[in-house]
Parts: structure tokens; C-alpha cells; sequence
């Protein structure tokens, strides 16, 4: 995983019209909070952080802030629905060595036998791991499964040091059978078609 530094300010005005105020301003209104410390409020450089989180929403976070240098996560990030830009991020303070639980992205890859279709009903996995070591994401591959195939999430091999954080037989993705599609009547359409009462 990456590690970013971003500079923050100290945040004065509050409500929503302090938040409409810092957007602005170009900035993004967020709150610094863990480790039994008061939350802290903050803005953060919006075209920065827009960058950021390029690079995953599980970037980990060196905020500068009054001199002082502190390790973060971004745990629950608000979006503008239309425009997609960030409106409010809360920021959960992180040390070296410690365990942290966070939901990382699930690829597929590969194809099932002919005949199945991709049924993914989980696209993200909820692990535990050091907050300075977190892992991008894992790959599942279906490659050459039959349909009736199924994978859990204990079946998931995870990057090492890194440790499962739901059920383990919680469904993932399975391969079911393709829907045929066909432009051509049935035989059952055509008989009703033709048995209607003329007027």
C-alpha cells in the first residue's frame, strides 16, 4: 500500500455554512479522531486529496498539522452525489504496528467453463492488518469452474499478516448457468398469437 503526506489546517468554522465556506476555499472539511483524543476539526487540500485517493481509499495518510506529524486512515468519506467531489472525510488516527480493520476491493479473474456466467455477491472483504502494511485488494480466480462452483470468503487466500474480519462462509462468488437468450417466438407464443377472437 502507499503512504501519502498531505498538509491540513486547523478548522475554526463549523456547521454548514463553515463547510460550504472551506469547500470554496478549495479545501475539504474533515475530522482527526482516535486514540482517546478529542477530535481534532481540519481542512485538507482538496486537489491533493483528490489525488490521494487515486490511489485507493485505503491510502495511508501522514497528515502534517501544526508542525506535528500524524499517521491516518480515512474511514468514512462523503461525496458530492452529482458532481462526485468529497464534501466531509473523518480521519481515524493509526500507529505504526497496530491492527486495523478495513474492507478491501475483491477481483475476479480469470473465465468459467463455457456455459457458466459470474454470480459476485461480495466485491469487497472486511480483514484485520498492521496499519502501515495494509494490502490493496485480493484476486479470486474462477478460471475453468463449473457451473455450481462456489467460493466463501475463508476460502480467499489473504496477503500475508493480514487476517479475515467476517464469516468465513459468507459467499462471495459462485458460477451459475448463462441465461439463453433468443429472438425467435416460441412455438407456445406463436399458438397464442394466432388464437385471438377477431371483433
Amino acid at each position: 500500500m502507499s503512504e501519502v503526506l498531505i498538509t491540513a489546517e486547523p478548522r475554526t468554522e463549523f456547521g454548514k455554512g463553515g463547510a460550504r465556506r472551506t469547500r470554496r476555499a478549495g479545501k475539504i472539511p474533515a475530522v482527526l479522531y482516535g486514540h482517546g483524543t478529542a477530535p481534532r476539526h481540519v481542512a485538507l487540500p482538496a486537489r491533493e486529496f483528490t489525488m490521494v485517493m487515486r490511489g485507493g481509499v485505503n491510502t495511508l495518510l501522514t497528515v502534517e498539522i501544526d508542525g506535528t506529524k500524524e499517521l491516518a486512515l480515512p474511514k468514512a468519506i462523503q461525496r458530492d452525489p452529482i458532481k462526485g467531489t468529497f464534501e466531509h472525510v473523518d480521519l481515524l488516527l493509526v500507529r505504526s504496528g497496530e491492527k486495523v480493520t478495513v474492507d478491501i476491493p475483491i477481483s475476479i479473474v480469470g473465465d468459467p467453463f463455457p456455459g457458466g456466467m459470474i454470480n459476485q455477491e461480495l466485491d469487497r472483504l472486511t480483514v484485520e492488518a498492521e496499519a502501515t502494511h495494509l494490502p490493496d485488494g485480493v484476486e479470486v480466480s474462477v478460471e475453468g469452474f463449473e457451473v455450481g462452483s462456489t467460493i466463501t470468503a475463508g476460502q480467499i487466500t489473504l496477503p500475508t499478516g493480514t487476517t479475515l474480519s467476517i464469516d468465513p462462509e459468507a459467499y462471495v462468488v459462485g458460477i451459475v448457468a448463462a441465461q439463453e437468450t433468443s429472438t425467435e417466438p416460441t412455438a407456445e407464443a406463436t399458438a397464442d398469437a394466432g388464437s385471438g377472437d377477431d371483433a
